[in-house]
């Protein structure tokens, strides 16, 4: 589990992210600006941050770059844009972004962006503390903290894989909606295919035990149109979770 800031001024951006990510078992933090995005900065102390490159009061590069001159670039940040030029892109890198998302921004793309980033978070601390530099008297070595790898798509690290050797214990579901369903046929084709199509998202979000990636797989969704797809339906999210809890 990771601490990520979100910063986007767009409120469909930030809750679309924060979804995903929390989905993948993050703590995420929202930021619409840049002076929200330096207050969570100092406050959350941000494994990895999100940001847009254009917004209202301070563009993201600018941003990135006064955190990188103050000494505040200590985690990786992923710079976002629907609009940005190749310069740009290159100029955040150079400055120390790690990687740049061109929006829409695609889930893959975001769960590797993210899983490298983290990675690479992993990777510091363990050489920071298998320097030699930690041995001398005064200095004390802090245990780091290890990225949990994102699930991509396709397959999905549980908390029972990774603590059985990759071996996934089998899930208790309880399935709720029942797989049959009986449907009033003498209503409008919209209503009826809502109907069938929230009872159906409902039976699957219950068997899977409420987790996104794997319905996403049973159902032959992308997981960013699944979202979207449940969030009009007025499917609740959290069923299926507590019904595996």
């Amino acid at each position: 589990m990771a601490n990520i800031l979100v910063v986007d001024d767009e409120l469909g951006i930030r809750d679309l992210l924060s979804e995903i990510l929390n989905d993948e078992g993050h703590n995420v933090e929202l930021a619409e600006n840049a002076a929200q995005a330096r207050a969570a900065r100092q406050r959350m102390r941000p494994d990895l941050v999100l940001l847009d490159i254009w917004m209202p009061d301070t563009d993201g590069v600018t941003l990135l770059k006064e955190w990188s001159t103050t000494g505040l670039l200590t985690m990786p940040v992923i710079m976002m844009s629907g609009h940005a030029t190749i310069e740009t892109a290159v100029e955040a890198t150079k400055i120390g972004a790690q990687s740049f998302l061109e929006k829409p921004i695609t889930l893959q793309k975001l769960l590797k962006a993210v899983e490298t980033g983290l990675n690479r978070v992993a990777a510091a601390a363990v050489a920071a503390a298998a320097s030699p530099a930690l041995a001398r008297p005064g200095i004390v070595a802090t245990r780091p903290v290890a990225a949990v790898p994102i699930a991509a798509l396709g397959a999905e690290l549980t908390v029972e894989a990774a603590m059985t050797g990759g071996q996934s214990l089998p899930p208790v579901v309880e399935l709720g909606p029942q797989a049959r369903q009986t449907f009033e046929l003498d209503k409008p084709l919209r209503e009826a295919r809502d109907e069938f199509e929230k009872c159906y998202f409902e039976y699957h979000l219950a068997r899977e035990g409420g987790s996104m990636t794997r319905v996403a797989e049973r159902t032959g969704l992308e997981r960013t149109h699944l979202y979207r797809k449940l969030k009009q339906l007025g499917v609740d999210l959290s069923r299926g979770k507590r019904g595996s809890a």
